[in-house]
């Protein structure tokens, strides 16, 4: 998997990797940089200000749709940032080898893409919002909310899995054809996108195979840290090598643990009472996340498309046409298979039975039930009758909702 101190190159144009000498020596020992060196921080507000670009010439399909290919006039504009911010380090950074490494690199890449030295640079980050009721705990969501209310805060879930199958906050689930790059969350305080592509050539149904998280600055908190995730490639640490949220005082209230190296990191960050789980089975990626109500509700007009807020877009939904179409596996034996781990006919065994099909891969079965686990765990569930419990509501129409489900939300999702 390569050094987990060192972030994923960016791609550029023409599917070409810049050289050693210009990005694998920009973030190179990025991870042993003296602590009152900020090249981190300089390294962190690079890679999220060019996230944008490396997905558009990675998929060309950012954010399901929209340009392709870097544009070389934003990448000019980050790599002047860039350089601004070594130079403002520069003094407390003498002798180290990350900092002098980033120096050179910014230098062979602002030849290689033409880059004048003088113009207009990238915006900076913005320092974050504040959550109301900071008091003596600003870094601490549980014990705010509850010191203001008198009460518990409200969480919500949402998941992605399989091939892949979203289920929102509002408790949809779709299964979803949608390749390239889609944002899962975009609010005030996470960016998160997932990367999918066809599980096979021609087929329709996809695989996440990368995800993206920024957590985004926040007062007194914590630096802005980007996670990147890949298939065969889980790091234990945020793309700048660290693995909290910075020096500010609350930065260790972001962290990331993993129990399962290589398939499994958790991500807790207390600050705004969110935890993150990202599995690797059978060859893709899961994601599941429990966020606090408001936070998952801090967004604007403009950040209306959201996987975990509104589902997949309508037209992005599998068919029942396109699901029941024959597959690599008989549905009886994926039938079989799913039912030895997830007894209950719910939304998550419809989906492993899809995914088994379609796939021919019986380790599919792990992705539906460690995401039932990861909802179980978040409290949405209960003992075996998790979703059936949940879903069989009436709808009014006649059928209820577990079957309203089978029918077109695990069909089409």
């Amino acid at each position: 998997m390569g050094d987990r101190s060192q972030p994923p190159s960016p791609r550029f144009p023409h599917g070409s990797t810049p050289t050693l000498s210009t990005l694998t020596l920009l973030l190179l020992f990025c991870g042993q940089a003296h602590s009152q060196c900020k090249i981190l921080r300089c390294n962190a507000e690079y890679v999220s200000s060019t996230l944008s670009l490396r997905e558009g010439a990675s998929s060309g399909t950012p954010r399901g749709g929209g340009r392709g290919g870097l544009a070389s006039s934003g990448l000019c504009r980050a790599l002047r940032s860039y350089a601004l911010c070594t130079r403002r380090t520069a003094r407390t950074c003498r002798g180290d080898l990350a900092f002098h490494s980033a120096v050179h690199g910014i230098e062979d890449l602002m030849i290689q893409h033409n880059c004048s030295r003088q113009g207009p640079t990238a915006p900076p980050p913005a320092r974050g919002p504040a959550l109301p009721g900071a008091g003596s705990d600003p870094c601490d969501y549980e014990a705010r909310f509850s010191r203001l209310h008198g009460r518990a805060p409200g969480f919500l879930h949402c998941a992605s899995f399989g091939d892949p199958h979203v289920r929102s906050f509002h408790h949809h689930f779709h299964t979803c054809r949608v390749q390239g790059a889609w944002p899962l969350l975009d609010n005030d305080f996470l960016f998160v996108q997932a990367t999918s592509s066809p599980v096979a050539s021609g087929a329709n149904a996809t695989t996440t195979r990368k995800i993206t998280i920024i957590f985004k600055n926040m007062q007194e908190c914590i630096d802005q840290k980007v996670y990147q995730a890949e298939v065969d490639n889980l790091p234990a640490a945020f793309e700048d090598g660290s693995i909290n949220g910075g020096d500010r005082p609350g930065g260790s209230s972001l962290s990331i643990q993993t129990a399962n190296p290589g398939n499994h990191v958790e991500i807790r960050a207390a600050y705004i009472g969110t935890t993150i789980i990202i599995r690797q089975t059978a060859g893709q990626l899961s994601f599941s996340i429990r966020v606090a109500e408001d936070v998952a509700r801090a967004f604007s007009a403009e950040q209306d498309l959201q996987l975990c807020v509104g589902g997949c877009p309508p037209s992005q939904r599998l068919s029942r046409s396109e699901r029941n179409r024959r597959g690599a596996i008989a549905i009886d034996t994926a039938r079989r298979l799913c039912k030895e781990g997830l007894p209950v006919e719910d939304a998550y065994f419809q989906s492993c039975v899809f995914d088994v099909s379609v796939s021919g891969d019986p380790n599919f079965t792990v992705a539906a039930q460690t995401a039932l686990d990861d909802a179980r765990g978040r409290g949405w569930c209960e003992k075996t009758q998790c979703c059936a419990k949940e879903n069989r509501r009436d709808k009014g129409d006649g059928r209820d909702n577990y079957t309203h489900l089978e029918q077109e939300a695990t069909v089409q999702g």
